[in-house]
């Protein structure tokens, strides 16, 4: 799947069915984060991939109980670093791990994979369950799994509402 049917078409996922994502997948949707771009090209980033099913059930303990999320094949914490980010835990290091996750959400799509990242989270329950030091900040989580259902399109604003031609008032057409 190319880039850009890859992004019409991607959906938030939050049904799985209960199998493991394969190492040579997982490894494509990973490198996909690596190669992510980033502010000085510091990479503030770190992830931790958790594919056991009693960690994943923790996890999502710590995230709200959003359980369903448990159910998908890996589940990732997402952190920041600011020893490696231009101006510390300035206005980069939160932006550019959320870069390197729209990669590997597009990546996971492309590939057959759901995924939807979750900002509800107990961030000192899960530095404690993934060991992540206290310095780090955690960003996001995301599950990784196979879809047990697709949702439909949700509706997106039209373009002309979001995006202005030379200055505010006037609107894109396009």
């Amino acid at each position: 799947m190319d880039v850009l049917k890859a992004i019409e078409t991607r959906r938030s996922v939050r049904k799985y069915k209960p199998v493991p994502v394969p190492d040579g997948d997982l490894k494509k949707i990973l490198e996909s984060g690596r190669l992510a771009p980033s502010a000085g090209n510091k990479q503030p980033w770190g992830f931790v991939v958790v594919r056991d099913a009693d960690r994943r059930k923790k996890l999502a303990t710590a995230a709200s109980n959003q359980m369903w999320t448990a159910e998908a094949g890996a589940f990732l914490a997402v952190f920041s670093d600011a020893a490696n980010s231009p101006g510390g835990y300035g206005k980069w290091v939160e932006r550019d791990p959320m870069i390197a996750v729209e990669s590997m959400i597009l990546a996971a799509w492309s590939l057959g994979y759901g995924t939807c990242w979750i900002g509800a989270f107990d961030e000192a329950k899960v530095k404690a369950l993934l060991g992540i030091p206290e310095d780090k900040k955690v960003i996001c989580l995301f599950p990784v799994g196979v879809p047990a259902e697709t949702p439909d399109p949700k509706p997106r604003r039209a373009l002309k509402e979001v995006f202005h031609a030379e200055t505010y008032e006037t609107p894109m057409e396009l």
